[in-house]
């Protein structure tokens, strides 16, 4: 068999193949934890160099999906409140999360547009540093924590690790074009690195949730099953929106592909700290339905190829 079609063939078992060693390796992550960043900031380099900067618009797009992530958070969360106020936060935060800094990676594999998840991305980062100190003070959080300083400790966290690599790969563009041409060329390069990450962040998620005392695995189960439904609405309302604003895979990816750090960091400053569980449970939610799209894209490929 030619290293290619191995390579192809293996491409849709990575990602559960590094979920399944982030659970194994979940207590030595935290020694390399730091990487992530890193990571992440590479894999974004790589991608933003097959983008034009002229393609970056706002559209109807990103409105809708700005409206989903907002008000569809505050919706559920009202929903739920009556029954159970830690589950109702756990639900809320899984969807008022931004977008992950790796959608428009798993955006591009899938042959969707990078463009339009980067600039959904940017913006939907920016809504939830606005809005965030306001929410989590009106649902009565006892976290002593300031709308600016809030706001500012948001955008510190995520937007940098957004627009630094976007600057970047523009600059190469335009003073290195030869490095920016290889880079670009570079693609699948993403997805492994991608791979790597997923253990870091699966395996984080993993020793989180361990740490929670034994007499709330009813309510966090509860909890991964709101994180669940939340998921796959998120993928099925985005993929909607994208089949008639233009492109059906970044609505999925920039609506269902969340980032589950910043959830859960948001979860444990602002929210009863159970509620992280939902956002900690997406993780794996998200990468099996990633997971699946990468394979039956390959499979149609290979298909066709045929």
């Amino acid at each position: 068999m030619k290293t290619s079609n191995f390579r192809q063939q293996l491409k849709p078992w990575i990602l559960p193949i590094a979920m399944v060693i982030g659970i194994i390796l979940h207590d030595y992550i935290g020694m390399v934890a730091f990487l992530s960043p890193c990571l992440i900031f590479i894999m974004l380099l790589i991608t933003f160099c097959r983008v034009s900067p002229k393609v970056f618009k706002i559209t109807r797009f990103i409105w809708a999906m700005l409206a989903v992530q907002i008000i569809g958070s505050i919706a559920a969360y009202i929903a739920i409140l009556p029954f159970n106020a830690d589950i109702a936060q756990g639900a809320f935060i899984c969807i008022f999360c931004p977008t992950a800094t790796a959608a428009p990676v798993i955006t591009g594999m899938l042959g969707g547009s990078v463009s339009r998840v980067v600039t959904y991305s940017i913006f939907s980062n920016i809504a939830v540093a606005l809005l965030a100190p306001l929410l989590f003070s009106l649902m009565g959080t006892e976290a002593e924590i300031g709308f600016i300083e809030s706001a500012t400790t948001i955008c510190v966290k995520v937007l940098p690790l957004i627009l630094s690599p976007l600057a970047l790969a523009l600059l190469f563009q335009v003073f290195a074009p030869r490095i920016h041409h290889e880079i670009a060329n570079r693609q699948s390069l993403s997805f492994y690195i991608w791979a790597v990450a997923l253990i870091i962040v699966v395996g984080n998620a993993v020793s989180f949730v361990m740490k929670e005392p034994a007499d709330r695995i009813p309510e966090m189960i509860l909890i991964a099953l709101a994180s669940l439904a939340a998921c796959m609405l998120q993928f099925y309302i985005g993929r909607k929106i994208g089949s008639r604003l233009g492109d059906k895979i970044s609505g999925a990816q920039g609506l269902g592909q969340k980032n589950t750090v910043l959830a859960i960091w948001m979860a444990l400053t602002y929210l009863n700290p159970i509620a992280s569980v939902g956002p900690a449970a997406y993780v794996a939610w998200q990468n099996t339905i990633n997971s699946l799209q990468l394979f039956f894209k390959t499979r149609q490929e290979k298909t066709r190829q045929d």
